[in-house]
């Protein structure tokens, strides 16, 4: 009984491991937060990306929604940003593309941009474009439920407890030296790290989801301890 038990501890180990690393993986989606804004406000969004592979993702595009329209954006060191604009003038994508190595397996990286919320009350989609640097693509514009989501923001008066002001000015939005005018005022403005937002809910599925794994591996070692106990018999 005890030599068939030491047999199958490697595969119980790599069973738990498996398991334990799924969870993570299933609940590590590209996100942009808060979750909730109110109309009209010059929102400080952050998204956040997980690579979720072996290798690194080397670019994200965020495609900026019709409307919502993004002001400003904070520079951040080994990363290069661009902007895509309608015949308007208004930012259609952002793009952030590694001059480093990018995001590492378990590692995450956070970008922070401030936009103008629509006047009225509705449900935001944020649609993300993650390129790894095997050159495959996640796609993260799926509804609710799906494999790669996009993020919701809900914007809402009913909700909202900040003023529709967050300390806006009137020049135009930041691209990068790609011939946008920017003011002093703009730079010091993009300069200023946001605040991290914490993520309860994604913290909440993770835990379930941790939980739910263990039980399930621990209910599998009770079955296969008690099968062997009757095959000894």
């Amino acid at each position: 009984m005890k030599t068939l038990l030491s047999k199958r501890i490697p595969f119980l180990i790599t069973a738990a491991a498996g398991l334990l690393l799924f969870s993570g993986i299933a609940s590590a989606h590209v996100t942009v937060k808060p979750a909730t804004s109110a109309p009209g406000a010059w929102e400080t969004y952050t998204i956040k990306i997980p690579s979720e592979k072996e290798v690194a993702t080397t670019k994200v595009t965020l495609k900026v929604p019709e409307n919502v329209d993004l002001k400003q954006y904070q520079p951040v060191p080994e990363w290069k940003v661009t902007t895509e604009k309608d015949a308007s003038g208004k930012i259609k994508t952002i793009t952030w593309s590694a001059t480093g190595v990018g995001i590492n397996a378990g590692e995450f990286q956070q970008f922070n941009f401030v936009a103008q919320n629509p006047d009225q009350d509705a449900d935001v989609a944020w649609d993300a474009y993650q390129y790894y640097k095997d050159g495959s693509i996640v796609e993260w514009t799926g509804d609710e439920g799906a494999d790669s989501p996009h993020s919701i923001t809900k914007i809402t008066a009913a909700e909202s407890t900040e003023p529709a002001d967050h300390g806006h000015d009137d020049t135009a939005s930041t691209d990068n030296g790609a011939g946008a005018d920017t003011s002093a005022q703009d730079q010091a403005a993009a300069s200023t790290p946001a605040p991290a937002t914490a993520d309860s809910g994604s913290s909440g599925v993770q835990t379930a989801t941790l939980v739910a794994s263990i039980a399930a591996l621990l209910l599998s070692i009770v079955s296969l301890i008690t099968s062997f106990t009757k095959r000894r018999q």
